[in-house]
Protein backbone atom coordinates (compact mmCIF):
# COMPACT_ATOMS: atom_id res chain seq x y z
CA UNK A 1 0.00 0.00 0.00
CA UNK A 2 1.66 3.28 -0.74
CA UNK A 3 1.61 6.68 1.82
CA UNK A 4 -0.91 8.33 0.12
CA UNK A 5 -3.55 5.24 0.19
CA UNK A 6 -2.42 4.94 4.06
CA UNK A 7 -3.35 8.40 4.61
CA UNK A 8 -6.21 8.53 2.68
CA UNK A 9 -7.28 5.57 4.92
CA UNK A 10 -6.52 7.04 7.90
CA UNK A 11 -8.33 10.11 7.04
CA UNK A 12 -11.78 8.53 6.72
CA UNK A 13 -11.21 6.43 9.92
CA UNK A 14 -10.70 9.82 11.11
CA UNK A 15 -13.64 11.72 10.08
CA UNK A 16 -16.04 9.37 8.98
CA UNK A 17 -17.66 8.19 5.75
CA UNK A 18 -17.41 11.32 3.29
CA UNK A 19 -20.61 12.32 1.53
CA UNK A 20 -21.57 14.92 -0.48
CA UNK A 21 -25.22 16.29 -0.78
CA UNK A 22 -26.65 16.01 -4.35
CA UNK A 23 -26.87 19.11 -6.22
CA UNK A 24 -30.39 20.62 -5.68
CA UNK A 25 -31.19 18.87 -2.58
CA UNK A 26 -31.07 20.85 0.57
CA UNK A 27 -28.40 19.63 3.33
CA UNK A 28 -31.26 19.82 5.78
CA UNK A 29 -32.06 16.50 4.52
CA UNK A 30 -29.23 15.18 5.49
CA UNK A 31 -29.16 16.33 9.22
CA UNK A 32 -32.84 16.24 10.05
CA UNK A 33 -35.97 13.98 9.25
CA UNK A 34 -38.15 14.72 6.12
CA UNK A 35 -40.89 16.96 7.51
CA UNK A 36 -38.54 18.69 9.72
CA UNK A 37 -35.96 19.19 6.70
CA UNK A 38 -39.18 20.68 4.53
CA UNK A 39 -39.93 23.24 7.08
CA UNK A 40 -36.63 24.02 7.27
CA UNK A 41 -36.01 24.86 3.80
CA UNK A 42 -39.30 26.73 3.72
CA UNK A 43 -37.65 28.75 7.10
CA UNK A 44 -34.61 29.02 5.19
CA UNK A 45 -35.99 30.42 1.87
CA UNK A 46 -38.08 33.17 3.71
CA UNK A 47 -35.34 34.52 6.18
CA UNK A 48 -33.17 34.23 3.35
CA UNK A 49 -35.78 36.50 1.30
CA UNK A 50 -36.08 38.98 4.33
CA UNK A 51 -32.40 39.52 4.40
CA UNK A 52 -32.01 40.18 1.22
CA UNK A 53 -34.94 42.85 1.46
CA UNK A 54 -33.29 44.49 4.69
CA UNK A 55 -29.49 44.51 2.72
CA UNK A 56 -31.72 46.25 -0.73
CA UNK A 57 -34.25 48.92 1.51
CA UNK A 58 -31.23 51.27 2.60
CA UNK A 59 -33.16 51.22 6.28
CA UNK A 60 -31.63 51.42 9.82
CA UNK A 61 -32.14 48.32 11.49
CA UNK A 62 -34.52 50.57 13.85
CA UNK A 63 -36.48 51.62 10.81
CA UNK A 64 -36.70 48.11 9.69
CA UNK A 65 -38.21 47.12 13.03
CA UNK A 66 -40.65 49.55 12.61
CA UNK A 67 -42.17 48.52 9.10
CA UNK A 68 -42.04 45.26 10.33
CA UNK A 69 -43.31 45.85 13.84
CA UNK A 70 -40.87 44.01 15.70
CA UNK A 71 -37.94 45.42 18.33
CA UNK A 72 -34.37 45.93 16.33
CA UNK A 73 -32.90 42.71 18.19
CA UNK A 74 -35.23 40.61 16.06
CA UNK A 75 -34.28 42.36 12.88
CA UNK A 76 -30.75 41.98 13.73
CA UNK A 77 -30.94 38.45 14.13
CA UNK A 78 -32.64 38.23 10.61
CA UNK A 79 -29.37 40.21 9.30
CA UNK A 80 -27.51 37.65 11.27
CA UNK A 81 -29.50 34.55 9.71
CA UNK A 82 -30.56 33.26 13.17
CA UNK A 83 -33.12 30.49 11.68
CA UNK A 84 -33.64 28.65 15.02
CA UNK A 85 -35.20 32.60 16.52
CA UNK A 86 -37.84 32.82 14.04
CA UNK A 87 -40.99 30.10 13.75
CA UNK A 88 -42.42 29.54 9.94
CA UNK A 89 -45.74 31.38 10.71
CA UNK A 90 -43.76 34.49 11.84
CA UNK A 91 -41.16 34.52 8.53
CA UNK A 92 -44.98 34.40 6.26
CA UNK A 93 -45.79 37.46 8.16
CA UNK A 94 -42.42 39.65 8.34
CA UNK A 95 -42.51 38.70 4.92
CA UNK A 96 -45.85 39.55 3.84
CA UNK A 97 -45.21 43.29 5.96
CA UNK A 98 -42.12 43.42 4.19
CA UNK A 99 -44.22 43.42 0.54
CA UNK A 100 -42.29 40.39 -0.22
CA UNK A 101 -45.97 38.81 -0.71
CA UNK A 102 -44.86 35.12 0.05
CA UNK A 103 -47.01 32.16 -1.50
CA UNK A 104 -46.81 28.44 -0.64
CA UNK A 105 -46.90 25.95 -3.68
CA UNK A 106 -47.81 21.93 -2.88
CA UNK A 107 -46.45 19.47 -5.84
CA UNK A 108 -47.60 15.93 -5.53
Amino acid sequence: MRIKDKKREKEKDEHGPRHVTPAGRSVFHDLFDAEEAVELEVRATLLRGLEQWLAGSGMTQTQAAKVLGVTQARVSDIKRGKICQFSLDLLFRLAARAGLQPTVKIAA
